[in-house]
């Protein structure tokens, strides 16, 4: 029989690691689809939405500061540092029994005027993607991504349609 699983212990394995990076962007395009798709201030990532924005702009008045600076550009030494680990564990705990994998990673753009890639991404907890996502979707912060997201869309529906005639062209 197995003895009960120790996590500071576990080894790191490939594989699983592969899973959760895999799930992570899969997520982080299925975001950017929804961006694409759905103007921000409309866009509701959970049917506690409002309780989230609510609890992280109390929780953190910084990211409320400078017109809103902190959220629109995420600091991640700040989010990284010793009060900042802490401050976010009591806050992601509090969705412990509300929110589905609250605590699985997720990545984030590290600037809401641009789209994902690899030196605007770092990887957050679910309940840290929804506490900047929500606030930046109410606050417009995320109108420039929406826009990028549409016009890649065109420019890609524009690439296909070309290939289409020049296949039925070429036959």
């Amino acid at each position: 029989m197995a003895g009960k699983f120790d996590p500071q212990n576990a080894q790191n394995l490939m594989e699983i690691e592969k899973q959760f990076a895999v799930k992570a962007v899969e997520q982080a395009q299925t975001y950017w689809n929804l961006l694409e798709k759905v103007a921000p201030r409309e866009l509701k990532l959970t049917a506690i939405d409002d309780e989230i924005y609510n609890h992280t702009i109390e929780f953190f008045p910084e990211l409320s500061e400078n017109d809103h600076a902190k959220l629109t550009k995420i600091d991640e030494d700040w989010m990284k540092s010793d009060d900042g680990k802490k401050r976010w564990r009591t806050f992601i705990q509090a969705y412990e029994k509300k929110v589905k994998d609250h605590n699985f990673g997720c990545l984030i753009r590290t600037d809401a005027r641009q789209e994902y890639g690899e030196t605007n991404t770092i990887f957050v907890t679910r309940m840290q993607f929804y506490a900047y996502e929500i606030a930046r979707n109410r606050l417009g912060l995320n109108d420039a991504a929406h826009e990028i997201a549409k016009e890649e869309a065109a420019k890609e529906a524009a690439k296909k349609e070309k290939e289409s005639k020049k296949k039925k062209g070429g036959k």
